[in-house]
C-alpha cells in the first residue's frame, strides 16, 4: 500500500482528504502544521508528500526544500490557495513536482497523484523511447539514461527534459518552456527556468560528452542532436 503524508493545518479540510484517500484504498499519516509534517518524514520515507504552503510553524515552501534536499525522486504536490504565477514559481523552485490551487476537484488531485506514480509502474513489453545522441528516455517507466549509465530526474526535470528532446536542435524560448512544461505565463523577475536548466545540465551533460544543453544567448535553449535525421 501507498504511503501518502498530508501537511493540512485545516482540520476539516485534512480529514476530509484523508478520508477520500484511504477510500482510494492509501495509507495516510495527518500533519497539522510544518514541524510536525518534518517529524513525520525524518521518521520515515512517504511515497507522496501533499503539502499545504501557508502552515504553522514551518511553512510548505520550507518543508518542500527540505524533504527535495534529502531524497530527489520524493513525489510532491503543494496543495494551496495561493494562485498566483509568482506562487506557482515559488512552489516548483522549492522542489514541487507539482502544484493545485484551492479550491479543486478531488478526482483532480487523484489525477494528479496517479500521474506521479506511474514513474513506478513495471515496464510495458513495449516502450515508448526518446533519444538524442546517446540519451535515452524510457517515458513508460520515466527513467532517463546517458551512456548507459542511469540518471536520476524529479518528476519536473523529467518533463523538461523531455520536452527539450522532443524539440531537438530548436531554439525554444523561456516563454515556450514556462508555457509548454510549467503551464504559466513566463515573468522576467523569476529565475526558475534557467535554475532548472541547469539542474538538468549538472545531471546529463556535466559528466558526460557530448554537451547536449546549449544556451543561446537572448534566445533561450536547444538540446543539440548531430546524430538526428
Amino acid at each position: 500500500m501507498q504511503r501518502i503524508l498530508l501537511v493540512e493545518d485545516e482540520r476539516k479540510i485534512a480529514e476530509s482528504l484523508g478520508q477520500g484517500l484511504k477510500e482510494q484504498h492509501f495509507a495516510v499519516d495527518i500533519a497539522t502544521d510544518g514541524v510536525k509534517g518534518r517529524n513525520f518524514f525524518e521518521r520515515q520515507p512517504f511515497d507522496l508528500y501533499i503539502i499545504d504552503i501557508n502552515l504553522p510553524l514551518l511553512n510548505g515552501y520550507d518543508l518542500c526544500r527540505l524533504i527535495r534536499s534529502t531524497d530527489e525522486n520524493a513525489r510532491i504536490i503543494l496543495l494551496t490557495a495561493l494562485g498566483s504565477t509568482r506562487e506557482k514559481l515559488n512552489g516548483f523552485d522549492s522542489g514541487a513536482d507539482d502544484y493545485i490551487v484551492k479550491p479543486f476537484d478531488f478526482k483532480e488531485l487523484l489525477a494528479r497523484i496517479h500521474a506521479l506514480f506511474r514513474r513506478s509502474q513495471p515496464q510495458p513489453i513495449e516502450s515508448r523511447m526518446l533519444h538524442a545522441g546517446n540519451l535515452e528516455m524510457n517515458l513508460d517507466k520515466q527513467e532517463v539514461m546517458r551512456g548507459g549509465v542511469s540518471v536520476p530526474l524529479t518528476a519536473k526535470e523529467f518533463q523538461l527534459l523531455e520536452y527539450l528532446v522532443r524539440n531537438r536542435n530548436k531554439v525554444v524560448s523561456r516563454v515556450d518552456i514556462a508555457r509548454d512544461v510549467w503551464d504559466i505565463d513566463w515573468e522576467t523577475r523569476t529565475n526558475v527556468i534557467d535554475v532548472y536548466v541547469n539542474f538538468l545540465r549538472k545531471k546529463i551533460d556535466r559528466d558526460f560528452d557530448p554537451k547536449l544543453i546549449h544556451t543561446l544567448v537572448g534566445r533561450g535553449y536547444m538540446l543539440k542532436d548531430d546524430h538526428s535525421v
